[in-house]
């Protein structure tokens, strides 16, 4: 055995290292400027009291009134249970109705209230202002590559989810 091939080499340690590290690990990047981004979101819209994936549901209804549940789970990509707790905390808060479908009684079709599109016209400022500080160490057109490239990730790799993702636009 040669001493390059040595696992007692520290260039061998040091290379296995650089590997190793977290910060050259997307999924590890990914997950902390997740973290970044729901600290910005929450403290850019703490007044009203919402998460990002509440935040998102209610968004999705604006733009989609009446659609059901498993949908609304599809189109922001979270699990139809989780969707149907956070439905519930929105309705409890006054954002939204849901209605049984008359066509299929085991449906249950979303709609926001007065209240629901106010509060979703009304933080839509704050909820920029995070995205903006977000990428705000990107020029233009780096933010432009970076969510292109963030988009294929997600499209190409979506398949790959826990979750049953399927938006109609993407």
């Amino acid at each position: 055995m040669s001493e390059t091939s040595n696992d007692t080499n520290p260039q061998n340690h040091e290379a296995c290292h650089s590997i190793m590290t977290l910060w050259k690990r997307p999924g590890f990047l990914i997950r902390r400027a997740h973290q970044i981004h729901v600290a910005l979101f929450l403290e850019e819209c703490a007044e009203f009291n919402l998460t990002p994936i509440q935040y998102g549901i209610l968004t999705e209804l604006s733009e989609n009134p009446g659609i059901d549940q498993i949908t609304i789970a599809r189109e922001v990509g979270i699990d139809r249970t989780n969707v149907a707790d956070v439905l519930k905390r929105l309705e409890k808060r006054g954002f939204l109705s849901r209605k049984t479908a008359k066509h299929d009684r085991r449906m249950k079709l979303v709609h926001l209230t007065p209240e629901g599109h106010q509060v979703v016209t009304a933080m839509f400022n704050s909820m920029m202002t995070a995205q903006i500080k977000f990428v705000a160490p990107l020029s233009e057109n780096e933010n432009e590559l970076f969510l292109e490239l963030l988009l294929r990730l997600v499209r190409e790799n979506n398949h790959l989810g826990r979750t049953d993702l399927k938006p109609s636009k993407m």
